[in-house]
């Protein structure tokens, strides 16, 4: 493995634990303290659809997370990590409470990453996590 993949993955799992840390707590900075000033992000649906650019974008849209799951949403299982030199890919379950509604998906994040910090992030979901 290359000191470039090392780093990735390194800096990659930090984002992941940040993520979960926002998601149970609804505190997102230390996740905001990991991205880069031109940071961008890709959502797949609702008011963040598509890219968005920028910190402040990124911040707006945590705090939206949030606001509609609460403190509820956990990761139930982590299902698979891939990575290459820049880029690094958690597949997982996570399942909480959307608008006061029992929630469950399976989700793939990808973080890209530039030195110690995240410069992109990508999220794709649409299956109930409870299928195979």
């Amino acid at each position: 493995m290359s000191a470039g993949q090392e780093n990735t993955l390194k800096v990659g799992h930090q984002a992941f634990e940040r993520l979960q840390h926002g998601l149970t707590t609804a505190d997102w900075t230390p996740m905001l303290d990991l991205l880069t000033e031109d940071f961008t992000f890709w959502f797949p649906v609702g008011a963040y659809h598509g890219l968005n650019v920028g910190k402040e974008r990124a911040q707006a849209f945590f705090q939206h997370v949030s606001e509609v799951f609460g403190k509820t949403i956990k990761v139930t299982s982590l299902e698979r990590v891939t990575s290459n030199e820049t880029t690094i890919v958690f597949e997982f379950r996570d399942e909480g409470m959307m608008f006061d509604t029992p929630y469950a998906n399976r989700i793939a994040v990808s973080f890209d990453v530039r030195g110690d910090k995240i410069c992109g992030y990508r999220e794709y979901f649409g299956s109930d996590g409870k299928s195979n």
